[in-house]
Formats: structure tokens, sequence, C-alpha cells
């Protein structure tokens, strides 16, 4: 993973749009000189491609709203729960922020997102330039707001809420502990030269990271994994904790590399993974020292992320530097069953979603956010249709203008198709995708339990 640099970036105006179109070829025409014509072209393409987008994102989206931040964040997550504001056409959600800085203030944040209720009148053929909405969402004020900034130290690498209890809040930052934040012992503006003062310190790692998870079983509440540059995994117990500092009550050392990602098993509170630059992808269970399952060159480059299907207890992804999304079935790890390539880029981060088994979504350094739906593997394509990706390729939201950092679905009924991504061109964007399209992908799918097992049987 390339790390994204420490910087000030001014506010930005904020960019929407994103379709999924046919590749633009970039304009002809002599560019000033030979040393900035690669940036310049860059920027050319850019451009078009905005003007394209812009033109067709009405028709490809029932929502789009941006909203420009102070700076960027490289770490994006919905709280479950949504409450309805009295008097208005609007539920209220929060989505966790962070920042990303050098030479000034660090915050973990908690906005406010005010969107439209599920039976509200949306007209998707208008477009509000100065809001950069779509859908005819326009004339309400502070639908995106920051109301808690906690002092940080150092950037927010990532930032993860425990599922058990949403203000519980853990990141990872430059240095080498993991902070654990309970919201509610911080006030919502921190005083003049407020210091960052966690609850916990997760003690283990000798160097920064990305790698954070906690686990979702009930019966594990508290616990919670981290992977980073150290090539270590520890693992933390949070909820028996009574002082500032936890030690790991396990540490994982058999990558041999930076660990990128780590993720738990969703049925199986026991058992999680990790993956990182040694191209490995380790299984482990928390009730044993030796990995249960070791893969070796899972990934042709550096793997960056990894995810647990929430519904098929046998399923997982990987992400790779190398521009793939691999899936795999637990059973059998020799190869992986599927493939899923249309990023031109390394890929950053993949997420499942929550209720259906077969939609993936993916976002990495070519400023794409892809979603992917299994159950269309195998589908005849037309050779038109072929020329705009394989037939699992559902969309392609490619509003953002830099590396596409993190990304999530919200978990809140009604609202599980709301999708929230941040950049490094400092614009968060919450977007839905139009229902036709999804209707579409509705009545081509097969179950793609038996997609997959058809894959396992042939590979």
């Amino acid at each position: 993973r390339v790390r994204p640099e420490r910087r000030s970036l001014a506010r930005q105006p904020p960019y929407s749009f994103g379709l999924r179109a046919r590749p633009f070829r970039a304009m002809s025409g002599k560019l000033p000189s030979a040393d900035d014509s690669a940036q310049k072209q860059q920027e050319l393409m850019i451009n078009e491609e905005y003007k394209i987008w812009k033109k067709n994102a009405p028709f490809l989206y029932d929502l789009v709203m941006t909203h420009a931040l102070e700076w960027p964040s490289l770490t994006v997550q919905w709280l479950p729960g949504a409450r309805a504001v009295q008097g208005r056409e609007v539920t209220e959600h929060k989505l966790i922020l962070g920042t990303h800085t050098s030479g000034e203030s660090n915050f973990l944040m908690l906005a406010n997102v005010h969107l439209p209720l599920p039976e509200a009148e949306i007209d998707a053929r208008k477009y509000d330039d100065e809001r950069g909405e779509v859908g005819g969402f326009g004339g309400l004020h502070g639908k995106v707001e920051i109301y808690v900034k906690i002092p940080h130290d150092g950037e927010v690498n990532r930032a993860r809420h425990m599922p058990q209890d949403p203000m519980i809040i853990a990141t990872k930052s430059p240095s080498a502990d993991v902070l654990v934040f309970d919201v509610t012992k911080h006030p919502s503006i921190p005083r003049a030269n407020a210091r960052c003062e966690p609850q916990h310190r997760c003690t283990g790692h000798d160097r920064e990271g990305y790698g954070l998870a906690w686990n979702p079983s009930p019966q594990k509440t508290g616990e919670l994994l981290s992977g980073s540059d150290d090539g270590k995994v520890c693992l933390w117990s949070v909820e028996a904790a009574s002082g500032e500092r936890i030690e790991a009550k396990q540490t994982k050392t058999l990558h041999t590399a930076v660990v990128e990602d780590v993720a738990w098993h969703i049925r199986d509170p026991n058992l999680f993974g990790s993956v990182g630059d040694d191209r490995c992808m380790f299984i482990w269970d928390s009730r044993q020292e030796d990995p249960l399952q070791k893969v070796a060159e899972a990934h042709e480059d550096n793997i960056n992320c990894i995810a647990f299907n929430p519904i098929n207890e046998h399923l997982l992804a990987t992400g790779s530097t190398d521009k793939v999304v691999k899936l795999w079935d637990l059973r059998n790890t020799s190869a992986a069953l599927h493939e899923l390539r249309a990023h031109s880029a390394e890929v950053y981060n993949i997420q499942w979603h929550s209720r259906c088994e077969h939609w993936l979504a993916s976002c990495g350094a070519d400023r794409r956010v892809m979603i992917w739906d299994l159950a269309l593997i195998g589908k005849e394509q037309t050779p038109e249709d072929a020329e705009d990706g394989p037939p699992e390729l559902l969309f392609i939201h490619a509003g953002h203008t830099s590396k596409v950092s993190d990304i999530c679905w919200n978990p809140n009924d009604d609202y599980d198709l709301t999708f929230a991504s941040v950049a490094e061109d400092n614009i968060l964007h919450i977007w839905n995708m139009a229902e036709n399209i999804l209707g579409r992908s509705q009545r081509c799918q097969r179950a793609s339990e038996q997609v997959l097992h058809a894959r396992a049987l042939t590979t």
C-alpha cells in the first residue's frame, strides 16, 4: 500500500457523480512539455470524465450527496441506528471520520447525516450544481455536519466502532499503540490546546499500521484485533481492562512483512484472518498458537484487505496491489474460487453487503468504487457489454478525483443500499445506485451458492 502523504489540503469544491461507462479515451493535442505531459493528460482525462458523469449521473443514482471535508479522511464507517427528524422528511444517521494532515491538529470525528425518508419523493432529473447533489434533495441545511471532534495523536489511519457498543471506537495512528475512545466521555467540541486522552492504549506493536477489527460476536465483546507495519498481529481484550494501558493477550509473528489488514469471521467467534505484504493469507483460531491455514502467494503482489462474508460462512475475499479481488472458499484454499478484475490500480479496501451475500464492494487507487454481484458470474455477455467489464461488475462509482481510501455500506434498515466513500480529494460521498440498476441485477441473478459451488468443483 502506498502510504498517503501527510499534507495540508485546502477545502476542495464538491465533485460527485459516477457511472458505469466505457473507459475515456484521452483527447489528442500537444501538451506544453514532456516533463508534465503525464500530469496534464491525467487532468484532462479527469475533467472530461467529470463532464460525462455529470451529464449521466441523474440516470444512475437515486441520491448523491457530497461534503467537502476540511482535511482528507482515510477512514469512514456508519454507526448503527437512525432517528426520524421531527417535521422533516429525513432521518438522521451518524458517520465516523478522521483527519489526515500535518502541522495541524488531528481529530477523530462523528458526523450527523440527514438522508431522505424511503417514501420521500425524489426527482432524479434534478441536479444542484452548487450543493453537488443529485435527486432533487436540496434546500436542506446541515445534511452533513461534524458534531464531535476528539483530539487525536497524528492522523487517523483507521477508526472502527465496537459492534456491541458503537460509542466505543478504536483507532490506528502514526504511533505504534492502538487507541480506544469512549465517545460519551469526551466533550463534543474540544477545549483549546486539548491533548489526546483515550480511555485505553493497546500496546504490543512497534510501528503504525492500518489493520483493525472488533470481534462481532456477543460472546467475545471487546476483543480487538490489529495488524501493523511491524509484521505482527495483536489481540486485546478491552472489555476486561481497567487501566489505561492494555497489553496484548496474543501476538502472532508469522508474517514476514507488513500486515495490511485483519478481519474476524462473522459466524465463528474464534476465527480470524490476516493478510500482508508478504503475499500470505493466514487463517487463525484464537484458541491455538499456530494458524489453521497459510496461503502463500495468495496474490501476485501485496495483499491490502480481507473480509469474511457475513452470510456464507465459507466465503471470504481479499484485495491486492495486483489490482485483483479474489474470492476464497475456506474449505479449500489451494486456489481462489474466482478473480474479480476491473480495477486499474491497487485495491485498498473491500466490504460485503450485510444482508445480501453476493454483493461485494471494492475501492482503490484508481479513484473507483466498484459494486460486484457474484450471482452474475458466468452470465453471457454481448461483445459490447464485455468491453465494459465482466458480467459480475454491477456498478462503478467514479465521482472521486483521487484515491479512494475507505468505503462503507449503511447498516440501517431501509438504508442498506446507501454508500459512504472517502478519498484523498477531501470529499465525502454518500450515494445510492438507481433502483432500475438493482432491479436488472435481481432479475438476472442466480443463486450465488450454486455459482460458487460450481467454481469450487472445477478448481
